[in-house]
């Protein structure tokens, strides 16, 4: 066997060397080509995910945090107001107290007004009917002297008759006042 026929017989142990070169030249192409193009994509993709991911628990940790914050501020908003509102009420109903008191001492201030006016007027009326009364008694004394004197003195019965007719001619005139005032 000749040499050139052993190197045309492939080798069982080894290898090729221009195959090797090949590949490794090959290999280094791709690896050239993944590491230049297609890793810093990727890496750009997981990037963007990455800060997508870290900026969404951010986002919602800061709402979180304004939720929390905004929620305390809405009860202390809401003890002002139910104190605030207890407060108009007290004060609502001590000033309705106030004016129910007011009312009252003005009611009974008229009240008093009133029955003093009503006495005051009760009084002037009764004056004047004392008055008016002692005139028609004057005038009706008179009046009944004259028929006396008129008659004899000495006949009581017939002074008595006189009376009578006298007092009945008064309750005529009542009766006739009374009933045109009524």
């Amino acid at each position: 066997m000749t040499p050139t026929l052993l190197a045309a017989e492939p080798n069982p142990l080894g290898f090729n060397v221009a195959e090797l070169i090949l590949v490794l030249l090959i290999f280094g192409i791709l690896l050239f080509l993944v590491s230049k193009f297609v890793v810093p994509r990727f890496e750009r993709a997981f990037q963007l995910r990455r800060d997508a991911i870290e900026g969404g628990i951010a986002r919602a940790e800061e709402a979180q945090a304004e939720a929390a914050r905004l929620l305390e501020h809405y009860n202390a908003q809401l003890a002002e107001a139910r104190t605030e509102a207890a407060q108009i009420r007290e004060g609502a109903r001590a000033e309705a107290q106030h004016i129910i008191e007011e009312l009252r001492a003005q009611a009974q201030q008229e009240s008093a007004r009133i029955v003093t006016r009503g006495e005051e007027q009760l009084a002037a009326q009764r004056s004047q009917v004392v008055r008016e009364l002692r005139g028609e008694i004057g005038t009706l004394a008179v009046e009944l002297s004259e028929k006396i004197v008129a008659q004899r003195l000495s006949d009581d019965e017939a002074v008595r008759g006189t009376v009578d007719a006298f007092l009945a001619d008064i309750e005529r005139q009542q009766a006739a006042g009374s009933g045109s005032s009524a």
